[in-house]
């Protein structure tokens, strides 16, 4: 990825920040943005340690002029855009079935899960245009395709992320422009699951057809999608999730 110049949402942690790091380790100029500026600090210097180049800029993805100003922001930073990882999401609060989703919670969740990317896709597309090539990399959810109960504004939001991807791969084709999705199964990540059980560990693994995932596992594809080595894709959802999006690991005996 030596010459790219990427932006990636929700970079502070988990699997943003695995995307963000390993970006950089790979060539790319990189910006990481969030709401922490602490946590932003922390990945900017794992990555300057590494012999990478990375900065930070805050940023609250709910608000349509912020997102304008990250991508300006980022675009002044590394003299243009090439790449764009939307990877943040919406704070879950207040989903749940549809009849019992208040409007405020489900407007809140779309806004941020699927709004969000389309606002930073339209500040970005035009700075893609003038570099001649970009990718856009969606992280999306094997819940758009396999839905659990009691989440339906954060499924409906990574259905529409998912239409969006395929849209915006058939708009922009002709301009080099490529956009695709990532679904992941389920991630550890160092903060939700610092207290996990056994039992509860055993009983996600058991989902998967190989194992639980890691944010590496997230980052590898999105170098992938991100990079020329993929330039004859775009439009897809890659199911990344251990098999268990054809099958459950437990019910195979």
């Amino acid at each position: 990825m030596a010459g790219e110049r990427a932006l990636v949402t929700g970079s502070t942690s988990g699997i943003g920040r695995a995307i963000a790091v390993e970006f950089a380790a790979q060539g790319a100029d990189v910006v990481v943005t969030g709401r922490d500026p602490g946590r932003g600090a922390a990945v900017v210097e794992e990555i300057s340690r590494a012999g990478g180049g990375a900065s930070f800029v805050a940023a609250d993805l709910n608000d349509e002029d912020a997102c304008e100003a990250l991508v300006d922001e980022a675009v002044g930073r590394m003299g243009g855009l090439t790449v764009l990882v939307n990877n943040a999401a919406g704070n879950g609060a207040g989903d749940g079935p549809v009849a019992d989703v208040p409007t405020e919670a489900w407007e809140r969740i779309l806004r941020v899960d699927v709004t969000a990317p389309m606002w930073l896709c339209r500040g970005t597309i035009p700075h893609m245009r003038d570099a001649g090539h970009g990718a856009i990399v969606n992280i999306s959810s094997r819940q758009a395709e396999r839905a659990s109960r009691g989440f339906a504004a954060y499924i409906a939001a990574k259905g529409a992320l998912n239409a969006l991807t395929r849209s915006i791969a058939v708009d922009y084709a002709d301009e080099n422009i490529r956009c695709n999705t990532i679904s992941p199964g389920y991630v550890l990540n160092d903060r939700r699951d610092a207290d996990i059980t056994a039992e509860r560990r055993a009983r996600y693994q058991g989902m998967h057809l190989t194992r639980l995932g890691l944010a590496g596992d997230i980052a590898h594809a999105a170098v992938y999608l991100a990079s020329r080595e993929s330039e004859f894709v775009t439009g897809v959802n890659l199911q990344l999730d251990g098999g268990s999006s054809i099958a459950r690991g437990l019910t195979l005996g």
